[in-house]
């Protein structure tokens, strides 16, 4: 046990955060582009994929016996990749000693430490998870819990919305993908505002 077990912890429930998000795209909706310049889902799934890849093997000498990328490039190859390839990053996360944490690698072109490098990986990845909920909303889908409530679990948290998780765990995430997918029921916002301001 570490000082920096809770980075690699993050890191190991990102990795459903992330897969959960692809996981409400259908493969339809992976050529949608909402603006000339923005990633459609597609492309953002390879960036991710390509970046962890880079930052990972280039920056803090992770290297795993995968490709950057799946073939073919479909939704459900996308997210059975990214599920193997994290838990197998984890893993060498898991077993690094605190020292390593502490030392100084390359940042693109600043030093920075690897603890500090992880933790920008794991803000990096939320950003553009982020974008992809955007993307749901623009497609007329309902948001599961990404951290807390969303206004289709119920709203604000201090209305006492539920926080509805679409998946337990990866391993359920992949069966039930294999299978089609699972939508739990989600309850609406309710009566109250789902915001802060009515």
């Amino acid at each position: 046990m570490t000082q920096f077990d809770f980075l690699v912890d993050t890191y190991d429930t990102e990795r459903i955060k992330t897969l959960s998000v692809w996981s409400q795209f259908a493969d339809d909706d992976l050529t949608f582009r909402p603006a000339p310049l923005s990633r459609t889902p597609h492309e953002q799934m390879v960036h991710q994929c390509m970046s962890e890849h880079l930052w990972m093997t280039g920056m803090l000498g992770i290297e795993i016996d995968l490709p950057p990328l799946p073939a073919p490039e479909t939704r459900l190859a996308f997210i059975r990749h990214y599920a193997t390839a994290s838990e197998k990053r984890l893993a060498i996360l898991r077993a690094k000693p605190a020292e390593w944490f502490d030392e100084t690698t390359t940042f693109f072109n600043v030093q920075r430490t690897k603890s500090w490098v992880v933790t920008r990986r794991l803000t990096h990845s939320a950003h553009h998870r982020a974008q992809l909920t955007v993307y749901l909303r623009l497609l007329g889908k309902p948001l599961y819990s990404t951290y807390g409530p969303t206004a289709d679990t119920g709203g604000l948290f201090q209305n006492r919305a539920p926080i509805i998780y679409r998946y337990a765990s990866i391993d359920e995430l992949l069966a039930a993908e294999e299978r089609g997918g699972e939508f739990p029921p989600l309850p609406g916002p309710g009566e109250k505002s789902p915001t802060e301001r009515s």
